[in-house]
């Protein structure tokens, strides 16, 4: 066996660098596009240093915060449908601490990223070194050990032969449909520089594949017993169907038998805004077509979705229909005992429909499903085409200036959010044409996500308009890729509402009987202080965006069109209102209200609760 005397890190270098997958084309790309660094002491010297040197094969991104530079990682693997990822190193300590959320906002998500933070010494000979956090009953325990409950794959590299099975494993596991989250490799500063003989077999990996697992006989057959007795069924259409790359199977599939479709947030996109049988948002923030069809339907079939509760309405919205999932992951597939069918959601619905054959919903119920989607569209469009006199707007009003400045033969804007009110208006409002250009992080609806994602997006989809938008309250929390993105000559369409805090919470408190607290920043300045007029328009500038202040809605529009046409990150300011909302569909979401309580608001939201839960699927 031929070996090369290499350094842990460099093994680990020329191994990512040479791995390739197959892209739609069929020919061959590199399996991970870069590694997004901030370097420190544990991860600047070792792996800094393998970096550098194999630069050319593998790039390395500067950012300015680790969270950021990690969400943006994530951003990237879902904008690539998760056939592709990017890596991420941080020194010990903070820099490997900042992580964390990123890595459980992946884990929720499902989605692919290879963490490489540094670790304290495997020697232990310069215990304890700066930011060493020391466990007092775990000797081998450090900081790295948070990442253990949110990652699908943990290990700590204390030999640098340990990197030949690790990272491999690594690899498969991002790239396993049913497996596929965050992966994290431990790297100890010492081990990082650490030679040892290298089998070239490692330096040359295979090209990475991808599983499609077909359905067991026996649930193909109970699935489609179930499925051939319906007579209103609907389908709900969740993120694994972008993932599977399963478009077109859907498409055909609800052709086929006249079957309506729902989008969840990870879902959306996933038949064309305009479908006559895509009846939109789903859910909490779905549309009235959506949720009135599945109120009444007698089986749902779900492909490739968690069934998050803003997707089932806390177990409230379908409790009556009998329950079909098709996913990939026996977890999500065995769910609220519905009938399981686990498999790839492409090769699962051309397994369904060629076993469904000659079979189709009831005339009247297509029909009807059709009727109530070209409704919902023409509402869309009073809704969002709306130029408000005299008051503030609202997010439905800045999603259709923002939309419609698009030019009709250019309808392939990608449009990114992740928290607040935003989620919820764009899942009933932003039309999405093509699959992938609806990104929204909603598993985890982690605010701060917004920009940092746009930029991984970007990196994914080059040659399409980037358009984040994003509360004040979120641009606040995380605001600094915004330099990255000017210092990668990666343009974003940043368009920040601004409501003046928490808008959103703001209106969940109110609804739960609460009062103004702690949520809008005119509620939250103290006795002795003074509000805060935050320019976000100079505050981008500073960060080498260039940046505009709007007054209304008919402004932004023209904001927009001078956007499209600069080169440059552009920030878009507007202010808006939380007041008002699109009252059209959703439905019942549970939130806990107290109990026992002095104040009668408190009291009634308690018994709106409890007759809420009446309506729960047990």
């Amino acid at each position: 066996m031929k070996t090369q005397r290499l350094t842990m890190s460099q093994a680990l270098v020329w191994h990512l660098a040479a791995l390739r997958v197959e892209n739609a084309a069929g020919a061959l790309e590199p399996y991970c596009a870069g590694v997004f660094a901030i370097f420190g002491h544990g991860n600047v010297a070792g792996l800094g240093e393998a970096l550098w040197a194999d630069r050319a094969a593998l790039p390395t991104l500067r950012a300015h915060n680790e969270q950021a530079m990690a969400h943006a990682a994530i951003a990237y693997g879902k904008a690539q449908f998760r056939r592709r990822i990017m890596a991420v190193t941080t020194s010990i300590g903070p820099g490997a601490t900042n992580l964390v959320t990123a890595a459980a906002t992946a884990h929720v998500n499902r989605l692919p990223l290879l963490m490489l933070p540094g670790d304290t010494f495997a020697s232990r000979a310069p215990d304890p070194v700066l930011q060493q956090i020391e466990n007092f009953g775990q000797g081998d325990c450090s900081a790295n050990d948070v990442f253990r409950p949110v990652t699908r794959y943990f290990d700590r590299i204390v030999r640098p032969e340990q990197i030949l099975t690790a990272l491999p494993r690594a690899v498969a596991t991002m790239a396993d449909p049913a497996l596929c989250g965050p992966v994290c490799l431990a790297l100890p500063q010492d081990v990082q520089t650490e030679a040892f003989d290298c089998p070239e077999w490692f330096l040359a990996p295979e090209v990475v594949r991808f599983r499609r697992p077909p359905a067991d006989d026996s649930e193909l057959q109970r699935a489609k017993g179930l499925l051939s007795r319906a007579r209103k069924p609907v389908i709900i259409a969740g993120g694994g169907v972008l993932y599977s790359q399963a478009w077109v199977a859907l498409r055909e599939f609800a052709d086929a038998f006249g079957i309506p479709v729902t989008e969840t947030h990870a879902g959306k996109s996933s038949l064309p805004w305009d479908h006559p049988l895509n009846l939109g948002a789903v859910g909490v923030t779905g549309s009235p077509a959506a949720n009135e069809m599945l109120r009444e339907a007698d089986v749902v079939l779900a492909v490739g979705t968690r069934l998050q509760d803003f997707t089932t309405g806390s177990h409230s919205l379908f409790a009556n229909a009998q329950l079909l999932s098709l996913n990939v992951q026996p977890h999500d597939a065995q769910k609220w005992s519905g009938t399981a069918m686990v498999a790839d959601a492409r090769v699962g619905l051309d397994q369904l429909r060629a076993a469904c054959n000659g079979w189709t919903a009831d005339d009247a119920w297509t029909s009807r499903a059709k009727a109530l989607a070209s409704r919902w569209n023409a509402r869309v469009s009073e809704l969002t085409n709306n130029d408000p006199k005299d008051v503030l707007p609202y997010d439905a009003e800045v999603i259709g200036a923002v939309r419609e400045s698009a030019t009709d033969s250019d309808r392939r804007d990608v449009v990114v959010c992740a928290a607040g009110t935003l989620p919820a208006e764009l899942h009933k409002l932003w039309r999405a044409a093509l699959p992938g250009n609806y990104h929204m992080e909603y598993g985890y609806s982690c605010m701060g996500y917004e920009i940092a994602g746009g930029l991984g997006v970007k990196m994914a989809r080059p040659k399409q308009e980037v358009i984040v938008m994003v509360g004040d309250g979120s641009y606040l929390m995380m605001n600094s890729e915004i330099a990255t993105s000017v210092m990668l000559g990666l343009k974003l369409i940043i368009v920040v509402l601004d409501n003046r805090g928490f808008g959103c919470i703001q209106r969940l408190q109110l609804a739960s009987g609460g009062t103004h607290f702690n949520n809008l920043l005119d509620d939250c300045t103290a006795a002795q202080g003074e509000v805060v007029p935050v320019d976000f328009a100079m505050h981008a500038r500073s960060l080498g965006a260039e940046a505009v202040q709007v007054a209304d809605v008919r402004s932004l529009r023209e904001a927009m069109v001078a956007a499209r046409a600069a080169s440059r990150t552009q920030v878009i300011v507007i202010k808006t209102t939380h007041t008002r909302t699109t009252d059209d569909g959703g439905t019942w979401w549970e939130v806990a209200i107290p109990e026992v309580s002095t104040r009668p608001d408190v009291n009634a939201a308690h018994q709106r609760y409890i007759d809420g839960k009446t309506q729960q699927r047990i």
